[in-house]
């Protein structure tokens, strides 16, 4: 058996990890590429979201690379992504792949089938053993967010472009290498001083706050690195959900230090109840990145995504109320990059426009949302 899964941000890392403490074979496709979204794109369906797409083309390369085994969160819910593990097997099976694919769904009435999975997926390993790896893999995890919330908070002062960049793919490297609590410990201490060596310089501040389709927030190839962006254009930059807040779906947002039932709170005057996926969440955290005295809030989302589709028609709403600027970014396989950083740079320039009137306690008209494709 030899397992793949599909890229997402630092995923590879924590899942990697469970299989090399658990001694089993794996294949890591190849990094996301214009090649990954060709494939997708042939071979799924034209109106499917860009996320099935990119996914689907990491099967692709991943059976290829010899993988037989893949691995697939699902579910039931008004979000489209629950069904994707089912609609890619029949896709990869009209192509003529040979493999298995393991859907892993983790609602309570489906937790037995999702037991019986894991046995499969362990391959007779202890399940003490699995809980271990797992929860080894998940302290990573939440290592690495922290790594990526210094590198957003720190990389607008770069005195050389991408240098905290490259700083957090070293980063990236040693957590990988540590093999248990003591090196983790250890790593967590010199990775820090590694991000917070990188030489500076002073610059006038503003603050964007990132919200959005978690896919597309944490998947750094396929929205067009917005992260890395705005940090050059110097911004201070938080988003709203990192991968240990997806991995443990406690509703506790440990690196933010927050529940998503503040955000629901805050979310309720304009939208009521959950709308699937994060929706909600771009809507009251758009409200907490304001209160926090953010200068303006990208919102990210998939192409044809239903419930950032529900918050992108309410934003415009509370921009209005709030008159904090909000840019909303529909990404598929025909966005490029250059029409991204041209949005970029303009919203960066509003933003900076906008906390320099807040300074001088100049009037103030309220900023409409702006939307892009």
């Amino acid at each position: 058996m030899r397992i793949a899964w599909p890229h997402m941000g630092s995923l590879e890392y924590v899942l990697g990890s469970v299989f090399e403490e658990l001694g089993l074979d794996y294949v890591l496709p190849p990094p996301n590429s214009q090649r990954t979204l060709e494939l997708g794109a042939r071979h799924g369906p034209e109106f499917a979201c860009f996320p099935l797409k990119t996914t689907l083309g990491n099967f692709i390369e991943a059976l290829e690379a010899g993988a037989d085994t893949l691995i697939m969160v699902a579910g039931r819910g008004p979000c489209r992504f629950g069904y994707y593990a089912e609609t890619q097997r029949r896709i990869l099976a009209e192509a003529g792949y040979d493999f298995v694919m393991v859907p892993l769904e983790f609602e309570p009435s489906r937790i037995p089938l999702t037991l019986k999975r894991l046995k499969r997926l362990k391959q007779g390993r202890p399940w003490i053993s699995l809980y271990r790896a797992i929860k080894f893999a998940l302290h990573k995890a939440h290592l690495i967010d922290r790594l990526e919330q210094q590198a957003l908070h720190q990389r607008w002062l770069d005195r050389e472009k991408g240098a905290t960049t490259e700083a957090l793919k070293r980063c990236y490297r040693m957590v990988w290498e540590a093999g248990s609590y003591q090196d983790l410990a250890r790593v967590e201490k010199e990775a820090f001083a590694i991000l917070r060596s990188v030489p500076r310089v002073e610059r006038e501040e503003i603050r964007i706050g990132i919200v959005g389709e978690f896919y597309l927030v944490l998947e750094p190839y396929f929205n067009l690195n917005v992260e890395e962006q705005l940090g050059d254009l110097g911004a201070y930059v938080e988003r709203n959900i990192y991968l240990t807040d997806w991995l443990r779906p406690s509703g506790e947002r440990p690196v933010l230090g927050h529940h998503e039932h503040g955000s629901e709170r805050l979310a309720a005057p304009y939208l009521s109840h959950k709308v699937g996926g994060e929706g909600i969440f771009s809507v009251g955290d758009t409200i907490l990145f304001h209160r926090l005295g953010f200068d303006g809030v990208v919102q990210l989302m998939p192409f044809t995504c239903m419930p950032e589709t529900i918050a992108k028609s309410i934003l415009p709403q509370v921009s209005q109320d709030l008159g904090i600027p909000v840019l909303s970014l529909v990404i598929d396989e025909l966005t490029g990059m250059a029409g991204v950083a041209t949005r970029l740079e303009a919203f960066a320039d509003l933003a900076r426009f906008r906390r320099r009137a807040r300074a001088d306690a100049s009037g103030l008209a309220p900023q409409p949302a702006l939307t892009a494709r």
